[in-house]
């Protein structure tokens, strides 16, 4: 059964990126260019991971993570940003709330994308962490 990931970003070439990334996995990728087309598929697919850009038009991060939660509340979703700083007391304010998410910086490469999408949905990549 294949493991269903979305992508969640206003930037074409941010989506194309984890297209690239997990091309050759068995991996199945949905993209997103807007908080509110994410949301719309999370209520048609169930996904096992979810990365979501922080700073979009119209519904932003935060918001759309709010309505992910309220859908899902058990999906992995890392928050892909460059703008941490600028959300910062939003991102708070989720933790305060008990929404789980975890936050990584922009840029992301393509070895970053596929090693935790391995360790999230794989649990099982050979990797060994000291």
């Amino acid at each position: 059964m294949p493991k269903n990931i979305l992508v969640i970003d206003d930037e074409a070439a941010v989506r194309k990126s984890f297209v690239l990334a997990l091309e050759d996995t068995d991996y199945h990728v949905d993209l997103a260019e807007s908080g509110f087309k994410g949301v719309e598929m999370i209520g048609r697919q169930n996904y096992q991971l979810i990365f979501l850009d922080l700073k979009m038009p119209g519904l932003n991060g935060v918001e759309t993570l709010r309505k992910i939660r309220e859908i899902d509340a058990a999906v992995p979703v890392y928050i892909i940003t460059a703008f941490y700083g600028e959300y910062l007391d939003e991102l708070k304010g989720l933790a305060d709330e008990g929404i789980e998410f975890q936050v990584l910086r922009k840029p992301i490469g393509s070895d970053q994308i596929l090693t935790l999408t391995q360790i999230v949905l794989d649990q099982d990549t050979g990797v060994e962490w000291t």
